[in-house]
């Protein structure tokens, strides 16, 4: 057997041809690697579409490169001779193949990156880590923007990444915002009105092929009891069906995504929003070419400026920066817990059998689709938990596992971060706090539920009502000096202490169990 020169690593969220780990492949001499193994669903419950997205899009990827004359090992999940972590499998195959070097793009999960290494140190084989090529900023780019700061904001990044880029900007150096401002939340942002939604245009779906059906049947079998479910997966698995869902948002749905951007109406999970965001992690798609997409669409007229604006920061502002913040923070930052939460995760989180209907819809449509959109996440979802107290690492857990977008990259900083304040004001400068009536005002969830967002006890006193202000005096020393707190705070101290104690009672019975 001729010597194997580069054995070309890559993993579930690096499904891109062009990427730097190809750079020099040799089909004479190189080939690829890929394994789907049993450790990236149970090292956190996965449910069922989001593994499906990874391992049909693996399947699809690795088709491809062989109808383009690449060499691929590939390792199914019920192969014979599957070793079912990474680590071992990259081992076992490093015996079997004795390639001269391994050569991989920066992974994406500081866990796979150690097992990595670790396999190449025990082979003694020299393993070559290339920049990822999908990101507007580098790590050590992120780290020069973060040195000798005494605080990080994502919008002074974000404005920074905007100038250097050349994204919305004009005047004659081009140093200036388009429209003459860099934030148009002012104009976005507003909920439905009274008869809803109206006529939303479809999201793209894209009909499983064979080969994504053959993946279905496997999770649905090996990973029977995991959560999750697989009736309307529709996700696209290829960088064809993703570009085709690029242009049908840009079409379609951008034109009022700012403005509807963080209204949620009961039953309508997909709304005007873009879903192309595990295509972007798996590297299906290029930011670049998704930001350049929106411009386009604006300068065409196709699309106001304030919701181009909107999507494009979310892009090159806020995707970029929790990447930073997981790679310089790490491994540390996945411990943080400044708030002491201690709580476990309810066990309905799994399931969404609870009566609080905001919940119980974000719940229901995450089990059925792997999917909720970012208000869901981290004003229904996150926000309970924090309010809870639940310990910071199950709910990193809970996210990671159950939406088809979550690379641990992206998911731990939004979890630990912005949604759980976890890491004492790194990332936002407020814990994200707020009784029912932020649902109510965004949402009609609460005409149809039987607890009254205005109340804070008694039995149809309001889950999230009750939780708001027991975190408010749980914490109230602490949050005091937050400025942009103080008004909350200031609430908290004209509480007498029978209406305190009349809160602690109800948030008590809530964490028992006996709301939910």
């Amino acid at each position: 057997m001729a010597e194997l020169r580069h054995l070309v690593l890559v993993l579930g969220d690096q499904l891109d041809p062009d990427g730097s780990a190809f750079d020099g492949f040799d089909a004479a001499r190189d080939a690829a690697w890929m394994a789907e193994v049993a450790e990236e669903s149970t090292h956190v419950w996965s449910s069922k579409p989001r593994t499906v997205m990874f391992l049909a899009a693996m399947r699809h990827f690795a088709r491809e490169l062989r109808v383009a004359g690449r060499p691929v090992h590939y390792t199914r999940l019920d192969d014979d001779a599957n070793h079912g972590s990474l680590q071992a499998q990259l081992l076992a195959d490093i015996e079997r193949l004795r390639p001269a070097r391994l050569v991989m793009t920066a992974p994406g999960d500081w866990r796979v990156l150690q097992a990595i290494q670790a396999a190449a140190q025990a082979c003694g084989l020299p393993l070559d880590i290339r920049e990822d090529r999908h990101f507007y900023c580098s790590v050590g780019e992120f780290e020069a923007h973060a040195r000798g700061r005494k605080s990080l904001r994502m919008e002074y990044f974000y404005r920074e990444m905007r100038k250097r880029h050349g994204v919305l900007m004009c005047g004659e150096r081009g140093d200036q915002p388009e429209g003459g401002r860099w934030n148009f939340d002012a104009d976005n942002r507003e909920p439905f009105g009274a008869a809803g939604p109206g006529d939303v245009p479809p999201r793209a779906v894209f009909e499983p092929d064979a080969l994504t059906r053959e993946v279905i049947a496997l999770v649905d079998r090996r990973f029977a009891t995991h959560p999750g479910r697989l009736a309307s997966f529709a996700w696209p698995v290829t960088r064809e069906q993703a570009l085709v869902a690029l242009e049908r948002f840009v079409a379609e749905r951008l034109p009022l995504f700012g403005r509807y951007q963080d209204a949620m109406w009961p039953g309508e999970p997909w709304l005007y929003h873009a879903h192309l965001s595990a295509a972007l992690n798996l590297k299906l798609l290029n930011p670049r070419e998704v930001v350049a997409a929106a411009v386009a669409a604006w300068r065409a007229g196709a699309a106001p400026l304030a919701g181009v604006e909107g999507f494009v920061r979310q892009v090159l502002g806020w995707r970029e920066y929790v990447r930073g913040i997981y790679w310089t923070r790490m491994p540390g930052y996945a411990g943080l817990n400044a708030l002491d939460a201690r709580e476990d995760l309810p066990a309905w989180y799994w399931t969404g059998a609870t009566d609080m209907a905001c919940l119980r819809d974000a719940l229901e449509q995450t089990l059925a689709h792997g999917y909720a959109h970012h208000i869901q996440r981290l004003m229904v979802t996150g926000l309970f938990a924090l309010m809870y107290g639940v310990q910071p690492r199950q709910v990193h857990a809970w996210y990671l596992a159950v939406y088809v977008d979550a690379v641990e990259w992206v998911e731990l900083p939004n979890t630990q971060g912005m949604s759980q304040y976890a890491d004492g004001g790194l990332m936002a400068s407020k814990p994200y706090v707020a009784t029912g009536k932020y649902i109510q005002r965004m949402s009609p969830h609460c005409q149809g539920c039987r607890y009254d967002p205005a109340r804070r006890t008694g039995g149809t006193a309001c889950p999230f009502t009750t939780l708001y202000w027991d975190f408010l005096m749980r914490h109230e020393a602490g949050l005091a000096a937050n400025p942009r707190l103080s008004l909350q705070v200031k609430n908290v101290a004209r509480l007498d202490e029978a209406q305190r104690q009349a809160i602690r009672e109800r948030a008590a019975a809530i964490r028992c169990g006996e709301v939910a």
